[in-house]
C-alpha cells in the first residue's frame, strides 16, 4: 500500500553552491550532509551505478523533505534549463505567504526568474517559476482564500 509521498531528490555538482542556494537564500532546513562511500554495493545498486562516491544532503521545509547528492564519482554532466514542456519532473512548488514580497527580495539577490508573479484567477493563487544555480524551476506559489488549491500539509 502506497502512503503518500515522502521526498523529492536532486542532483548537483556543487554541493556548497547548493546549499547557500536552497538553505541561506530560500530557507530551508539542512538536517545533514553524510558521505556516500565508495564501494557501498547496496547503495550501488539501487542508483544503478557503480564506484559511487560523495555526498548526500537532507533538507526539510515544512511538510517537504529533499534529499540532494553531489557525487565525486562518477562525475556529473552539467545540468542543463529545459522548458517547463520538456519531459521529466519539472519544477519544485514552494508555498509562500506575500509572493511579490518573496519575488523582491529573491529577485535582489540576484536569483534569475522566468516571469514575475502571474495571477492565475480560476486557481486563485499566485505564481511564478525561476531557475536554481543547477537549472532546476522552482516555482513560488500564493493560494488565496477561497483557491480550491489545497495548501501544503499542515500549512495554515
Amino acid at each position: 500500500m502506497i502512503r503518500g509521498m515522502h521526498h523529492i531528490s536532486l542532483a548537483t555538482s556543487d554541493m556548497d553552491r547548493f546549499v547557500a542556494f536552497y538553505r541561506d537564500l530560500l530557507g530551508l532546513q539542512l538536517d545533514r550532509v553524510s558521505p556516500i562511500p565508495g564501494g557501498f554495493e547496496p547503495f550501488e545498486n539501487i542508483v544503478g551505478l557503480r564506484d559511487t562516491r560523495g555526498q548526500v544532503a537532507q533538507f526539510q521545509l515544512g511538510n517537504m523533505q529533499m534529499e540532494v547528492f553531489c557525487y565525486a564519482h562518477p562525475r556529473p554532466r552539467p545540468g542543463e534549463r529545459r522548458p517547463a514542456c520538456d519531459v521529466g519532473i519539472r519544477h519544485i512548488a514552494l508555498d509562500v505567504i506575500d509572493i511579490h514580497a518573496e519575488y523582491a527580495r529573491l529577485l535582489a539577490a540576484g536569483v534569475d526568474f522566468i516571469s514575475p508573479p502571474q495571477h492565475l484567477a480560476p486557481g486563485g493563487v499566485t505564481s511564478c517559476y525561476f531557475h536554481d544555480p543547477d537549472g532546476n524551476i522552482v516555482e513560488l506559489q500564493e493560494i488565496h482564500a477561497g483557491s480550491p488549491v489545497r495548501p501544503a500539509f499542515g500549512i495554515t
